[in-house]
């Protein structure tokens, strides 16, 4: 069968050829009236030569995404090698690991879909059409392969508004999962994978919660702590630990795996992390490492200049709680501010609080998210760690 062809533009075109797998709805010339959102598409040029086959979005401004440059059928069979491929990698990389993120959506070619596992269960999230319309065969795909008891789908997140997609969340395959507990080194961690943020913990940031734990003496802060996965870290090396976070449901998440890990040096702390930093800086500095790891305040391109006063703020206060010699691990998980404009932010910062600092590291997310070449999206994460002189 074949598939409905949409020209685009020669801008389009390049954008292909420079490896990126979007095509804007302005770079569409020609398409078929008769086109549903989640069809699958061939792209043809201008002369009508084949460029690739691409996912098809009626609402979003992306209204293009590219699933395959070949001539291949994109059918039950194309995505159970794209999940395979995918989940090589992940077991070349972390073994035997069952708690880990398996489909990167863009970065494994495979748009609009998330996959995480936690141990026998995984989480989907189908973030556009031609995913959610497939939601079900994904989840039977993933579950085969890999002997899971449950799937379930949290697709409770903004991103499909976008695309015309209602927000939902609940059990695709298998039973409820119920709690869940994972570990990250010696650290163990309890999650929610129906009600938690995300699909339940922030994988992304797992080698980053173990690599802060390498720095950490003396008093440590760790601000919007969520469920405890830098403080958790930070508190099997530092005399001392704070935990701040506002959210009820997180701190009481968080308190729920102190006991668990025995954390008796770990002190938590509901509260707003600017109004907490705010306060602290007025006193002498007290804290040997600081660890600042808020949710993206630059959701879009237009929340830029709002959210750079943000980062400023926070990390001034952070830099002004530190002691000489102290570490501020920083992070923003904003595409839209890249990591030279959060290097820039923080040495603004280092000015106004009269302080020097070295930048010792810069990190992003952990290897079971990876980044395609081409498509600059898939790499969202920063983590800079740098240090007081």
């Amino acid at each position: 069968m074949l598939e409905p062809r949409v020209k685009i533009s020669r801008r389009g075109a390049e954008r292909l050829q420079g490896g990126h797998l979007w095509i804007y709805r302005a770079d569409v010339e020609q398409a078929p009236p008769a086109l549903e959102a989640g069809d699958v598409v061939a792209i043809v040029d201008g002369r009508g030569r084949f460029l690739a086959k691409a996912f098809w979005s009626a609402r979003s401004k992306i209204a293009l995404r590219v699933v395959t440059r070949d001539e291949e059928p994109v059918d039950e069979a194309f995505f159970a090698a794209r999940l395979s491929a995918a989940f090589e990698l992940r077991e070349r990389v972390f073994g035997d690991e069952r708690f880990v993120r398996l489909v990167h959506g863009e970065a494994d070619l495979l748009p609009g879909l998330v996959v995480d596992r936690y141990g026998d269960a995984a989480v989907l999230q189908t973030l556009v059409p031609a995913t959610d319309r497939r939601k079900a065969l994904l989840a039977d795909l993933v579950a085969s392969a890999l002997s899971l008891r449950t799937v379930v789908e949290r697709n409770d997140v903004r991103v499909r508004e976008l695309e015309g997609l209602q927000q939902t969340k609940g059990v695709l395959k298998g039973p409820d999962p119920g709690p869940v507990e994972y570990r990250e080194g010696e650290v163990r961690m309890r999650v929610d994978l129906l009600a938690g943020q995300k699909t339940g913990a922030f994988l992304d940031q797992r080698e980053n919660h173990l690599r802060a734990a390498e720095y950490a003496r003396g008093r440590s802060l760790d601000c919007f702590a969520y469920s405890g996965g830098f403080a958790l870290q930070l508190a099997r090396r530092a005399d001392s630990v704070i935990a701040v976070e506002m959210q009820p449901g997180a701190s009481a998440l968080l308190r729920e795996n102190a006991l668990l890990n025995r954390a008796g040096n770990l002190e938590i702390v509901e509260a707003n992390a600017f109004d907490y930093l705010r306060d602290r800086s007025e006193e002498e500095p007290a804290f040997d490492l600081v660890v600042l790891d808020p949710p993206a305040f630059a959701k879009n391109r237009e929340a830029l200049p709002a959210a750079r006063r943000g980062y400023k703020e926070v990390n001034l206060r952070a830099l002004q709680v530190l002691r000489p010699g102290g570490v501020l691990v920083t992070a923003s998980c904003s595409y839209h501010l890249t990591e030279e404009a959060l290097e820039g932010i923080v040495l603004d910062a280092a000015n106004d609080a009269g302080r020097r600092v070295q930048l010792l590291e810069r990190r992003g997310a952990g290897r079971d998210h990876p980044v395609l070449l081409g498509v600059p999206e898939t790499r969202y994460l920063k983590c800079l760690f740098v240090r007081v002189l």
